[in-house]
C-alpha cells in the first residue's frame, strides 16, 4: 500500500470531505458517507479540475431533480500497485461511479467485471459503472473528442483526412473514434517505429476501407493528404521547453488543428498554429464532454444537458490557475 495505512478519524475525513481535499485509499478505507459518491483516481491527481466539473453539474441538476442533492464527486491519489485494491473498496463502498485518469485507464481494463462493447477496442476505460457483480468500463474519451471538434472547430471526424500525432493509449482512443465515425483516411505519426507499427496492426482490421499509414514525424511523406485534421494525442507541450510533436509546416495546409492537452491553454502546437493563421483548438472541451459522457452513464441524464454547467465550471477553475 503506497499511502499511509493509519487509521483515519471520521472527523479528519468529514473535514477533507468538505474542504474537497485530495483523499487517499487509507480515506477510502474508513469511508462511511451517506449520499450517493462519485470518484476520480488518478496518479497524481492534484491537478484535476474534474470534482470542480462534476459538482458544478450536479448542484445545476439538484436544481431540478431533487434526487442529484445529496450526489457528490470526490478525488483520489491512488498508486497503481493499489487500483486493484481501490476498486475493490470504491465497489463495496458502493460509489455510482468512478473515473479513472492517468495512468490507470489501461490498468483497469482487465480489472473489472464487465466491458462496454464501445470501449473493447480501445483496449483502455475511463468510466466505471457500479453493478452487482462488480464494475462495467466505459470509455467516454472518443466521444469527448468527436464533440469538442464539433463544437469548437465546427468539424465532423466522419469524412474528413484524420493525421493523429502519438500512438500510445490516448492516441488509440483517438484513432479507433475517428475510424469508428468515418473517417476520409489515418495517418499516424510518431517518433518510435515499434509502437507505431503495433498500433497501425491493431487497428488494420477496424479501417476496412479507409486507408491508414504511418509515419516519422521527422520525415512526413510526400502523399499526406492536404485539408487533415491534425490531432495532437502525446504529451509534447505539456511544458513550454517540450518541442514540437511536428512541425506544422512540413504539412500540408491542415484544416484545423486539435490538441488534447488543455493545460497550458496554448501549447507550442497551437501557437505554431496560430502563426499560420490555421483554426485551433485546446483539449478543455474534450474534458468537458467525456465527463458529461460519463455523468450520463452515472445518472441518466442527456450528457448535452450537463455540458454547459461543466465547461463553465472547467473555464472558471483554469482561470484561477
Amino acid at each position: 500500500m503506497h499511502v499511509n495505512g493509519a487509521a483515519v478519524s471520521i472527523g479528519n475525513l468529514k473535514s477533507k470531505i468538505e474542504n474537497s481535499e485530495v483523499l487517499t485509499l487509507a480515506d477510502l478505507a474508513a469511508w462511511s458517507r451517506p449520499g450517493t459518491s462519485l470518484a476520480v483516481l488518478g496518479h497524481p491527481i492534484k491537478h484535476s479540475i474534474s470534482p470542480a466539473m462534476h459538482n458544478a453539474a450536479l448542484a445545476a441538476l439538484a436544481g431540478h431533480e431533487p434526487r442529484f442533492a445529496d450526489w457528490r464527486y470526490f478525488r483520489f491519489e491512488v498508486h497503481p500497485d493499489d487500483l486493484p485494491q481501490a476498486l475493490d473498496l470504491l465497489h463495496a463502498r458502493q460509489f455510482r461511479g468512478v473515473n479513472l485518469t492517468v495512468p490507470h485507464k489501461m490498468i483497469a481494463f482487465d480489472r473489472v467485471a464487465a466491458i462496454d462493447p464501445a470501449a473493447g477496442p480501445v483496449g483502455a476505460v475511463n468510466t466505471l459503472l457500479w453493478e452487482d457483480h462488480g464494475w462495467r468500463g466505459f470509455n467516454t474519451d472518443g466521444y469527448g473528442l468527436a464533440a469538442a471538434v464539433r463544437e469548437t472547430l465546427a468539424l465532423e471526424l466522419a469524412g474528413i483526412p484524420i493525421i493523429l500525432l502519438g500512438a500510445g493509449g490516448a492516441a488509440r482512443g483517438a484513432a479507433v473514434e475517428c475510424l469508428q465515425r468515418g473517417c476520409a483516411s489515418l495517418t499516424i505519426a510518431n517518433r518510435t517505429p515499434g509502437n507505431l507499427t503495433n498500433l497501425l496492426a491493431s487497428l488494420a482490421l477496424m479501417a476496412g476501407g479507409i486507408p491508414l499509414q504511418g509515419f516519422s514525424p521527422s520525415e512526413p511523406p510526400p502523399d499526406l493528404p492536404a485539408n487533415a485534421l491534425v490531432i495532437n494525442a502525446t504529451s509534447a507541450g505539456l511544458r513550454d521547453t517540450d518541442p514540437l510533436p511536428i512541425a506544422l509546416a512540413t504539412l500540408p495546409r491542415p484544416t484545423a488543428v486539435f490538441d488534447m492537452i488543455y493545460n497550458p491553454p496554448l501549447t507550442p502546437l497551437l501557437r505554431a498554429a496560430a502563426a499560420l493563421g490555421v483554426p485551433h483548438a485546446n483539449g478543455l472541451g474534450m474534458l468537458v464532454h467525456q465527463g458529461a459522457k460519463a455523468l450520463e452513464i452515472w445518472s441518466g441524464i442527456p450528457a448535452g444537458m450537463s455540458a454547459p454547467s461543466m465547461a463553465a465550471a472547467a473555464q472558471m477553475a483554469m482561470a484561477g490557475r
